[in-house]
């Protein structure tokens, strides 16, 4: 029975009525939470498991660190060095830019020892963090979908080759919420070093993508002003500063009533952050309260944008709360000069690595804290007869600790020649449903309605391994 057209009128009046007085009890509680009223929950409430984890700390090593100088010794590799690569690892396989010429054996350049209890194998190169091998676990069978860097860095942020879809950051943060007032809950920072090819980050790689914009990551600087525009203008003091972001939001108040539009909400509450963080992140720069043997154990240098000095800044953000942490580092992109170009990275990054994870540790924050070590994809077992590898997908490594995982694990193989993950092959989306679980979010449930379809984090496919869980 079709329905009158006065009953037809009545329910759409009280459908519009009824979303103004949702829109304004959301505009409410932006508004109380910028006095200090409330916290912000994520959309998964309750959740769906015990989270073993409170936060994730990404240490991304940007351009696809070699898994055959780092976490994966191969020694058939080395006896086949400069022997062809038999044609049935590579025929008919993505080999990116290994194409015309004779394939040829390109064996470890670095050498491994054992370390800790567990006797994990580990590049002598970074022995801070062998020191600390029986905290981590190393995952030696990953593998993801993407052979050039732009797109893989897209999968393994988003899960998706299809560009404008959330980064993982957000998808924590949306299912989680903050947990704090006066910080961004996904923050994100760059670094670059020596001994590879530079290759740009796109800054969609921390967008929200089709989730609220108030979901996306800040990028802050790590020299200079951590964030644009973060002092007052000359002349300007809070109060006028104050003043002014009132006047603003009782105009964006005003615009929401008229157009209930939910962005306008995401206007108010971030505009209630920056003023916020005015007072916040100078207090979260300044290390000067850091004592010099923490800043030695880092090998930082406040303010000069190194990776070191990234990493303590990324414990001073995940004590003060903030959700998901992640940190670029750039320059892993080795299709010459591997053996020089790991040596140097393997400066950089070894020690503040191993720190993070010790200070962690020491402040009783390591249980519940996630952390990642790796990039977008590994590096090829050959060459063209050239002293670099290429990019490679079929096999490569990360590393983990804290957070759940398992301590002094080594899980998965590549084949014996390090060309693809051979047993208990983990996918970029099975690694994004297990950090998932960990944090106490079920990836199948963890879903935002676009264009008809459910999007999420892990897509269609993705299970959770529990076999690295402790």
């Amino acid at each position: 029975m079709k329905p009158s057209p006065e009953i037809d009128i009545r329910r759409r009046s009280f459908l519009r009525q009824g979303a103004s007085g949702l829109g304004l009890l959301a505009l409410n509680s932006l508004m109380a939470r910028a006095q200090g009223i409330t916290t912000s929950h994520g959309v998964v409430n309750p959740l769906h498991f015990p989270a073993k984890a409170r936060r994730v700390i990404f240490l991304y090593q940007a351009g696809g660190p070699s898994h055959l100088e780092t976490f994966d010794w191969k020694p058939k590799l080395a006896e086949m060095h400069g022997k062809p690569m038999p044609p049935s690892f590579t025929k008919g396989q993505q080999i990116a830019q290994l194409q015309g010429r004779p394939l040829i054996c390109y064996g470890p350049q670095l050498k491994f020892q054992r370390f800790g209890k567990c006797g994990a194998e580990i590049c002598e190169h970074f022995p801070n963090i062998g020191g600390i091998a029986d905290e981590i676990c190393i995952l030696r069978s990953m593998w993801t979908e993407q052979i050039n860097h732009d797109p893989a860095h897209t999968v393994m942020n988003t899960g998706s080759i299809i560009a404008g879809r959330p980064s993982m950051g957000s998808w924590v943060f949306y299912g989680l919420g903050a947990e704090t007032e006066n910080l961004p809950g996904f923050v994100v920072l760059l670094s670059q070093g020596t001994g590879g090819q530079m290759q740009p980050i796109a800054s969609r790689q921390w967008s929200a993508g089709i989730l609220p914009s108030k979901f996306q990551g800040v990028k802050m600087n790590s020299a200079g002003d951590p964030v644009l525009y973060i002092r007052n203008p000359r002349g300007v003091n809070d109060a006028i500063q104050k003043d002014s972001i009132d006047s603003i939001n009782a105009l964006n108040e005003a615009e929401y009533k008229t157009l209930q539009d939910p962005e306008i909400l995401t206007r108010v509450s971030q505009y209630e952050m920056a003023f916020r963080m005015q007072a916040s992140v100078p207090d979260l720069m300044d290390m000067s309260k850091e004592p010099a043997s923490v800043l030695e154990r880092y090998g930082a240098h406040p303010g000069d944008g190194s990776f070191a000095s990234n990493c303590l800044l990324a414990r001073r953000l995940a004590e003060r709360g903030v959700r998901f942490i992640q940190l670029y580092h750039r320059d892993w992109d080795h299709h010459a000069k591997v053996k020089s170009g790991v040596e140097y990275k393997a400066r950089e990054v070894d020690r503040p690595t191993a720190a993070l994870i010790g200070d962690l540790k020491e402040r009783g924050m390591l249980d519940d804290t996630i952390v990642i070590w790796g990039g977008e994809f590994g590096r090829t077992p050959m060459s063209q007869g050239g002293d670099g590898r290429d990019h490679h997908i079929k096999g490569f490594s990360f590393m983990v600790a804290g957070g759940g995982f398992k301590r002094g694990l080594t899980y998965g193989t590549t084949d014996e020649l390090g060309y693809a993950a051979e047993e208990n092959p983990m996918s970029v989306h099975d690694f994004h449903a297990t950090m998932l679980y960990l944090l106490g979010i079920d990836h199948k449930r963890l879903v935002k309605k676009y264009q008809g379809l459910d999007v999420r984090l892990t897509g269609v496919t993705g299970d959770v391994v529990k076999d690295i869980l402790a």
